[in-house]
């Protein structure tokens, strides 16, 4: 055999004749602690090399470390760790627990339970739910989703909105949200009790009901019940914070943070400052939308003004008032106001109430994410012999292409919880199963199979099968549509090329890009295009002359029109984009002369 090539960190160390008798003493090594425990080695048997990294950067987890088809790590270790006279550190220190790399992973054979242990098993994982990462592990029942479902409801951790923390009312981050009511889980994993999740909690138990609604819920729409809006479901308070300070310029002069006056320039207007105080911040508890200041401001001129009559040099103010951000109305909550003696900085928190309207975001824990398709009144939504109506209705045709079976068991969890009065264990591969589940439904007068009957609440009729349904913990996203909402009809336009301004905060328009041209083009609609590109954008009539091809002159004072390269008068009046007149001025900059051939339809 020839000998095998050992790389040390991705460098070449030299060659060995026996490579798994030296990955076997190093790793002899490592568990005797002689050896740090972050070495790792490996051998790579179709290519004959053996791999030893100690560098910085890798991903390792610990294993039980198994000999001769028995862990190594005993009930009595197990029973030390409990009572302290024992660390983990220690287990590690023993050889007893060993940390894998990814690459000694790859040959190692890992057995998920104690039970399944063979002779060929070199370790044994501490617990079934360490296969995972924290955010996911906090996923009931996870090891029934597809995996590319568990990996959206894990993405969508970070953008729930809960309980903040308990100085919420006196921090001023930027953004930040506060949901009214946030609930416990009614389903928990053993990770959630590390994280200590319900000190912090992020959900709200819904009673959900699989079943169509009138095609208010195709695809991923939901149906909300107005009712449980009105006690609270899913409401929550956006806050923003604006900060404005008094600039010291060179020379001497500041802003000044006050009521302006009516002689500076840019004055606003009385309306735009009514809910100022006497000192230009705004009062706490008022409203403000888009066009009230809640900082008034003056700042001093860029340029140094003329001597007045009196031969005084009087210095002329310039309104620099903040206002709040397109579709962030709300009220005044609190007012900070800082100063060092020389200039005051002020931050004012502006409080939205957002109670859940149609095109807002929910989602499970399982990436069963979708939006608000309609908010039914209470007594229109379907109801249950027992007079149950749910909070929120699923569409049936999500589950299956989903394969979300954990987001079915954690309904069916949610429902045992409730009729026990006990919190479900969810942990994967380790908790409640579903015939235990079945068993507390069964023994409090629920269906086992936990559907019911239910009438519809429009017709009264009976809703022909049965209905699956349950209580489950949903998360309400930050994704607001009042937030992303964005349309106009006329507004600002741009100085230069007199097209709509784009984005949000400009009061701009949707762009209507050269995709969305092409899709006009391919279905043959040329007035639709016409309208958008033309009409809807930077129309502009100009006078051509219809020999020469040039653009004409317009005399307001003589109130005439002509060509003043041949002085004929057989002008046209062409409808052109503003921006191909714009472009024609630029060839002509660069001496190119363009000219237009005008022909009649």
């Amino acid at each position: 055999m020839d000998q095998a090539k050992v790389y040390f960190d991705g460098s070449l160390l030299g060659f060995y004749e026996d490579p798994k008798k030296l990955m076997k003493e190093i790793k002899k090594l490592r568990r005797e602690n002689k050896l740090s425990s972050s070495v790792n080695i490996s051998y790579m048997d179709s290519t004959n090399e053996v791999y030893i990294n100690t560098s910085a950067g890798r991903i390792q987890r610990p294993l039980i470390v198994v000999e001769n088809g028995k862990p190594k790590v005993t009930p009595e270790h197990i029973e030390k760790v409990k009572k302290g006279t024992l660390t983990f550190e220690d287990l590690v220190k023993n050889g007893l627990v060993e940390y894998l790399d990814a690459e000694e992973e790859d040959i190692a054979l890992v057995a998920i339970f104690e039970k399944d242990i063979t002779k060929d098993h070199t370790h044994l994982e501490l617990d079934p739910v360490v296969l995972f990462g924290f955010v996911v592990g906090m996923i009931p029942y996870v090891n029934q989703n597809s995996p590319g479902k568990s990996l959206h409801g894990a993405k969508m951790f970070k953008q729930a909105v809960g309980y903040c923390s308990p100085n919420q009312g006196y921090r001023v981050d930027t953004d930040s949200y506060e949901l009214y009511y946030p609930q416990k889980h009614l389903v928990k994993t053993k990770v959630m009790d590390l994280f200590n999740s319900d000190e912090r909690p992020v959900i709200q138990n819904f009673v959900v009901a699989i079943m169509p609604y009138y095609g208010y819920n195709m695809q991923d729409a939901v149906i909300l019940n107005k009712g449980a809006i009105d006690r609270g479901l899913g409401r929550l308070s956006y806050y923003r914070t604006y900060t404005s300070e008094e600039t010291i310029y060179p020379g001497g002069l500041k802003d000044s943070i006050c009521y302006p006056d009516e002689d500076v320039d840019d004055y606003l207007g009385l309306e735009a400052y009514s809910v100022l105080g006497s000192d230009g911040i705004a009062e706490v508890e008022t409203f403000v939308s888009r066009k009230n200041v809640i900082i008034g401001k003056t700042s001093p001129p860029k340029y140094v003004e003329e001597i007045s009559e009196f031969g005084v040099l009087k210095e002329k103010r310039i309104d620099s008032s903040m206002e709040i951000r397109k579709n962030k109305e709300g009220y005044v909550d609190k007012v900070f106001l800082n100063s060092d003696g020389i200039a005051k900085r002020i931050k004012v928190k502006i409080r939205t109430p957002k109670i859940p309207e149609l095109g807002d975001k929910f989602a499970s824990k399982h990436g069963q994410k979708g939006v608000v398709g309609y908010v039914a009144n209470e007594e229109d939504m379907p109801f249950s012999v027992n007079g149950l109506k749910p909070d929120l209705i699923l569409n049936p045709h999500s589950i299956p292409s989903r394969m979300t079976v954990g987001h079915l068991v954690e309904m069916l969890a949610g429902t045992a919880a409730c009729a026990s009065g006990k919190e479900v264990d969810g942990t994967v591969y380790s908790g409640s199963n579903v015939e235990d589940l079945k068993k507390i439904l069964a023994d409090n007068g629920f269906s086992p199979t936990g559907t019911e009957t239910f009438y519809d609440g429009l017709t009264g009729k009976k809703v022909v099968g049965e209905v699956f349904t349950g209580q489950i913990s949903y998360r309400r996203l930050y994704h607001f549509v009042s937030h992303k909402m964005q349309a106009r009809s006329r507004g600002p336009v741009q100085m230069l090329t007199r097209q709509p301004t784009e984005g949000m905060e400009k009061e701009g328009g949707l762009k209507f890009g050269e995709m969305e041209t092409d899709c006009l083009i391919g279905y043959g609609a040329t007035m639709l295009l016409n309208e958008k590109l033309l009409d809807d954008s930077d129309k502009i009539v100009v006078p051509v002359c219809k020999r020469c091809g040039i653009v004409a002159v317009s005399d307001n004072v003589q109130k005439k029109t002509y060509c003043n390269m041949c002085n004929k008068s057989e002008i046209v009046r062409v409808a052109m984009p503003y921006a191909f007149k714009i472009f024609m001025d630029e060839l002509r900059a660069l001496m190119i002369y363009p000219r237009l051939s005008v022909k009649e339809f």
